[in-house]
C-alpha cells in the first residue's frame, strides 16, 4: 500500500545546519571579534549598547588603536587590555574581557586605566585632550550589593552630588548577573550580553541576533571560519582558563577538608565522640 495523499502533501522538514562559535569570554576570542578592521562597527554598536548612545549621540566613526593581527598575537602573552580605540572627538575607550577573579581585581582596573589615561598625551600643555571610558565584562559577580548587570561608576562630590572630574568613567558589565532568555533580550545591551555569554554553547545564530551587527559578530566567531593558527591560539588560551578555574575548585575542595577537620578536633577536645563527629561533618572517621 502506497502512501496517503496527506502524506505526501507534507513538506519536508527543515535541515538544521549545525553551527559551531568560538567563546567570546576567551580573551584571544574577544579580540578578534571585536578587535578587527573588518569589525569596527560591532565593536562601535557595543560600546553605543553600553553607553547608552543614541540617534545622534551614536559614535560617528571608531579607531582601533591595537587591531587584531595573528602574527603579533603569537608573540605577546594573554593580556588583561583587550581593545583599545578612539572615537572621532578623540575620547579613548578601553574594553577588556575578564574571566578570572584576580586579588586587588578593581585596583588593577584603575591602575592600567591611570597608565593608558597619562599615556594619551606628549606634554602637559595636552591636558585638555584628556578623557577616558573603560569598559570591563567579568564573568562572575564584582559588586554583590546590587543585582543590575550593568553599572556606571563616576567621581562625584560627596555633599552636592555633582560630578567635577568627569574625564575618567568606568563601566562594568557583570556577566554573571545576566540571566535573559532569547525571547526576552528588549535592547542592544542585552542583545551583546547575550552574545558575550551564550555564542560558544550555541549551534545556531539565535532569531533575535540575525541582524547586522550581531550576525556579523556570529559570523566572525565561527569556529569553520578561523585558520589552524587562529584556533590553536583559541584552544590554548581557553584551556589555561579552564586550568585555573580546576585549580581554584581544589583549593576551595582542600580547604573544605581542612575546614572539617579543624572542626572535628574541636569537637573531640569538648568531648564529642568521634563517631557522633563524622556523622554530623560526613566524613570518614579515620580522617581526624
Amino acid at each position: 500500500m502506497g502512501p496517503s495523499l496527506q502524506e505526501k502533501l507534507k513538506f519536508p522538514k527543515k535541515k538544521v545546519i549545525v553551527m559551531k562559535f568560538i567563546d567570546p569570554r576567551v580573551d584571544f576570542a574577544f579580540r578578534k571579534i571585536f578587535g578587527s578592521e573588518e569589525t569596527k562597527e560591532v565593536l562601535k554598536s557595543f560600546v553605543e549598547a553600553v553607553l547608552s548612545l543614541e540617534g545622534d549621540k551614536k559614535l560617528k566613526e571608531i579607531h582601533i588603536v591595537n587591531p587584531y593581527q595573528l602574527p603579533k598575537l603569537q608573540l605577546l602573552k594573554i593580556t588583561i587590555l583587550d581593545v583599545k580605540c578612539t572615537d572621532h572627538r578623540g575620547v579613548t575607550y578601553l574594553v577588556e574581557m575578564q574571566i578570572k577573579r584576580t586579588e586587588a581585581f578593581l585596583k588593577r582596573v584603575q591602575y592600567n586605566l591611570a597608565k593608558s589615561y597619562s599615556g594619551q598625551i606628549q606634554s602637559g600643555a595636552d591636558f585638555p585632550k584628556l578623557n577616558q571610558v573603560i569598559i570591563t565584562i567579568t564573568d562572575f559577580r564584582l559588586f554583590p550589593h546590587f543585582n543590575h548587570y550593568l553599572s556606571c561608576h563616576t567621581t562625584r562630590e560627596t555633599l552636592t552630588n555633582e560630578e567635577y572630574l568627569s574625564e575618567i568613567v568606568y563601566y562594568f558589565l557583570e556577566l554573571s548577573k545576566f540571566d535573559k532568555k532569547e525571547k526576552e533580550l528588549k535592547n542592544s545591551i542585552d542583545k551583546w550580553s547575550y552574545f558575550l555569554k551564550m555564542a560558544g554553547e550555541l549551534e545556531e545564530i539565535p532569531e533575535a541576533l540575525k541582524e547586522a551587527p550581531y550576525k556579523t559578530a556570529f559570523e566572525t566567531a565561527m569556529v569553520s571560519r578561523m585558520t589552524k593558527e587562529e584556533y590553536e591560539l583559541y584552544d590554548n588560551a581557553a584551556m589555561q582558563i579552564t586550568d585555573h578555574k580546576g585549580s581554584l575548585e581544589l583549593a576551595r575542595k582542600e580547604g573544605r577538608e581542612e575546614g572539617k577537620i579543624e572542626s572535628a578536633k574541636k569537637m573531640l577536645l569538648a568531648g564529642i565522640e568521634r563517631k557522633e563527629v563524622a556523622r554530623i561533618l560526613e566524613i570518614g572517621e579515620n580522617e581526624f
